[in-house]
């Protein structure tokens, strides 16, 4: 669920933060269509024949009625890399709480404590123009711990963010991540996509380039749903800022609110087939809504990757 933003904001460090939210996310769970994810016992696996009965969790099977064994660090089967998008564009808020930044990060904290919860290793890659950041997956809660500290000073730094005017350029950072990452990995991209419209055969060149070298794929397009697709604005007049470049456009939304719309749709329509394709899981993600469309596209992801 997505808590009231301000009680979020009063809750610190964001260790806190990621915790309150994937606790209320799983709460909500359990009362849904979809309690048939096994997050309750993400820290167990399966029985399967030969395993040692002393590791058998009895009190899981008197809940479930199936047998689980604890499963330990060194079983972890996943290796995940977290990709944000810090590009000043990230900053943009008009009809939301926080900004897309703020947005991603929160639910990239949120995602990374589940993994951990559930023994997968979880690294963390940002990039704008190109990669800046990069710390490998590891599972341990020291390692997490590090991350969630390495987010907070963006987060720190946001306003200052906003003057420096980092270009987006997300289909070289990513066919620069491409040729970096080793081993077999579920990638997670967190990106307004902002610059891309005019670039879309770059980036589904390099999302294909990220499927080629075996890895998996799920794009998060974080954007605010009302003023960037809907184009929802009062009557008037308003002045538009481009925020990576500071070019500027004056424009009345009313006048031009139904091409534009058409135009999006269209645009959208034609990505989300082409990493459809690409068999690139896709999700755009509104700053306005709840964590859960995320959170479930993950463990949709996750579920499917066994």
């Amino acid at each position: 669920m997505l808590l009231n933003p301000d009680i979020l904001t009063q809750i610190a460090p964001l260790e806190l933060k990621a915790r309150t939210i994937i606790e209320g996310f799983i709460s909500g769970l359990h009362r849904s269509p979809y309690h048939g994810f096994s997050v309750e016992f993400a820290e167990h696996r399966p029985y399967h024949a030969g395993d040692d009965f002393k590791h058998i969790d009895w009190k899981a099977y008197g809940k479930t009625g199936r047998f689980f064994v604890k499963q330990y660090e060194e079983e972890t089967n996943l290796r995940a890399h977290i990709v944000l998008d810090v590009s000043t564009s990230m900053n943009f808020k008009h009809f939301a709480e926080w900004s897309k930044l703020r947005y991603a990060i929160h639910y990239a904290a949120s995602l990374m404590y589940l993994m951990n919860r559930q023994r997968d290793a979880c690294g963390l890659i940002t990039f704008d123009s190109e990669i800046r950041q990069k710390y490998p997956p590891k599972s341990s809660y020291s390692h997490l711990r590090m991350l969630f500290g390495q987010m907070e000073k963006i987060l720190e730094n946001e306003d200052q963010s906003r003057k420096d005017k980092r270009e987006s350029a997300s289909a070289e950072a990513l066919h620069s991540l491409a040729e970096q990452l080793k081993h077999r990995s579920l990638v997670v991209i967190l990106s307004d996509l902002f610059e891309n419209v005019s670039n879309h055969d770059a980036l589904i060149s390099a999302l294909k380039h990220l499927r080629h070298r075996k890895h998996e794929v799920l794009l998060l397009n974080v954007l605010e749903h009302k003023s960037e697709r809907e184009l929802d604005f009062p009557d008037g007049t308003f002045l538009f800022e481009d925020m990576e470049t500071g070019s500027e456009l004056e424009v009345v939304p009313a006048q031009v609110k139904e091409s534009y719309r058409k135009k999006v749709k269209d645009f959208t329509y034609k990505f989300k087939l082409a990493c459809s394709e690409a068999k690139i899981d896709f999700e755009e993600i509104d700053t306005q809504s709840p964590f859960d469309l995320a959170l479930l596209a993950y463990l949709n992801k996750r579920k499917r990757l066994g």
